[in-house]
């Protein structure tokens, strides 16, 4: 068994503590990888990062490491002696808290270190890029009835103009795609791109997950959130941190793979929450009737699936994990 290990090599995950890091640190660990994961420097050792040290298989095959976007070289030694990076590390202020400027600037010289890092290492054959849906979904030809691919693209400036919820995080990860993409073209880097939608589902992470907690915003109560589940898509988790492995050792994974598995309307959603969880307290559909839509394209999973990979969850595995997780770490 150990001599199988070896064969599989290590994997680094960048952005160990966040909601799809932890997850794909787990799923990795589950399928017998020995893993590298990153968390962001914690001079005073407040941050409690149990959660992965407690994760079966860590104790003997999970390495931690201290690392920050905010130093680039800081990433090198978890990704020396690895056979493939998955960089998922991203700072989540969709608030816009943070000015747009400053989360680009580290974001885009935070990943091109991390990439410079993988070419330093001589031993990364491949690395996965987590994405958005959000850098391919926003540009003034795409319109809510259209069906796009990995072909499409955001167009910055577009969403600069309307100063939306969560504009800057579109930003910044279509900017760093795109940064990313060429840098890896420019120096022979076989880099692989997977653009979820809206992930969602349980979580192991003690925080409430942003997307989870917008997916959730019906039975949440929290009316701000209402209109960004007017129309959109979903993707669990799980199947997300899959394709990421699956992707890893597709031979052929080339580009950009659309990662989504559920597109949704108010409608659909409505019955589907009033009917599973009655319990809650889902408002009516009357008084969500005249929220406009959000003009949000559906997504072709065409390519992902081509490859032989598979969806094993829909919308109701995404809310009965998320809601079991929130019982279970008392936000529900």
């Amino acid at each position: 068994m150990e001599e199988e290990r070896e064969k599989m090599g290590r994997i680094c995950v960048t952005g160990g503590t966040g909601y799809l890091g932890s997850w794909t640190v787990k799923r990795l660990l589950e399928d017998g990888y020995s893993v590298n994961t990153t968390v962001r420097m914690d001079p005073e050792g407040k941050r409690d990062i149990s959660y992965l040290r407690n994760l079966p298989g860590a104790s003997e095959r999970l390495q931690i490491f201290d690392a920050d976007l905010d130093r680039p070289g800081s990433f090198a030694p978890a990704i020396g002696g690895c056979v493939g990076v998955f960089h998922v590390a991203h700072p989540l202020d969709f608030d816009g808290k943070e000015a747009e400027e400053i989360k680009v600037k580290r974001t885009t010289s935070g990943t091109l270190g991390i990439l410079q890092a993988c070419l330093d290492s001589k031993t990364v054959r491949r690395v996965v890029y987590t994405s958005t849906s959000g850098a391919m979904a926003f540009n003034d030809k795409v319109t809510g009835s259209d069906i796009i691919d990995e072909d499409s693209w955001t167009d910055v400036d577009f969403v600069r103009r309307f100063s939306s919820y969560g504009g800057a995080y579109v930003v910044t990860k279509t900017l760093t795609e795109r940064i990313a993409m060429e840098f890896a073209e420019k120096h022979g880097l076989d880099l692989v791109v997977v653009a979820p939608s809206w992930i969602h589902g349980p979580f192991i992470c003690p925080r409430f997950p942003d997307s989870v907690y917008i997916c959730m915003a019906l039975i949440l109560g929290d009316e701000k959130f209402y209109q960004s589940m007017t129309k959109t898509s979903l993707v669990h988790v799980d199947d997300v941190a899959r394709a990421h492995i699956h992707l890893f050792h597709y031979p052929k994974a080339k580009g950009r793979y659309i990662c989504s598995s559920a597109d949704i309307t108010m409608a659909k959603l409505h019955e589907l929450l009033s009917t599973r969880y009655p319990q809650y307290s889902i408002p009516t559909a009357d008084s969500l009737k005249d929220l406009a839509p959000i003009p949000f394209p559906r997504l072709s999973s065409k390519k992902l699936l081509e490859t032989g990979f598979e969806y094993e969850n829909g919308l109701e595995e995404m809310y009965d994990g998320a809601i079991e997780s929130c019982k279970e770490k008392g936000l529900l």
